[in-house]
């Protein structure tokens, strides 16, 4: 990052052209992990939900703890990490629009999720199947990947559309900025 004194970015600082690429490749791919591994959590979730084969519903919550244990919070962490470079790296800002503070804050609360509330219900559900016990009650297995699936579908369509425009902090920096920038001369 350097100091430019870009209008747009926060306190002037600034990704360069190449390595904004290269945050942007690494959260974009981060991010379609994340929800490809939703998407599988799911899978299995219903697989071990709906299978009448004690050996299909062992393998199920297995490899959903696998992921859960090994790859979620990786991908989440690095998904947070990258959307916080390029968010305040970038003339978007972290605070500036709607969008991204609300894909900051869903990001946030998704990452909090997985490890307070989807692994330790996969780390249940396993524990019980491997005892012998039925899955546990409340869908754990299935409520957490449908969840943080809707939230990373959601996540994708605000990253494409860009809506709702800017926030009160964005509308503030960009009226500022029009003050401190002199009127160009009117050609004729």
């Amino acid at each position: 990052m350097s100091a430019r004194g870009r209008p747009g970015t926060v306190d002037g600082v600034t990704l360069h052209r190449p390595a904004r690429r290269a945050f942007l490749v690494v959260h974009v791919v981060a991010s379609a992990g994340w929800l490809g591994l939703s998407a599988g959590l799911l899978a299995l979730g219903l697989a071990a939900n709906t299978t009448g084969s004690a050996a299909t519903l062992e393998a199920a919550v297995r490899s959903m703890k696998l992921f859960a244990d090994w790859l979620l919070l990786p991908v989440a962490l690095l998904t947070l990490a990258s959307g916080l470079v390029l968010s305040l790296g970038t003339p978007w800002g972290l605070a500036r629009h709607r969008w991204v503070w609300t894909k900051f804050w869903l990001t946030l609360a998704t990452t909090t999720a997985t490890v307070l509330a989807l692994r330790p219900g996969v780390h249940e559900a396993v524990s019980a199947v491997s005892a012998g016990h039925p899955l546990p009650d409340g869908g754990d297995v299935l409520f957490g990947p449908v969840v943080s699936l809707s939230a990373y579908v959601f996540m994708t369509v605000i990253s494409v559309l860009k809506p709702w425009g800017l926030t009160r902090r964005g509308r503030r920096l960009r009226g500022a900025a029009r003050r401190r920038t002199p009127a160009e001369p009117a050609r004729v």
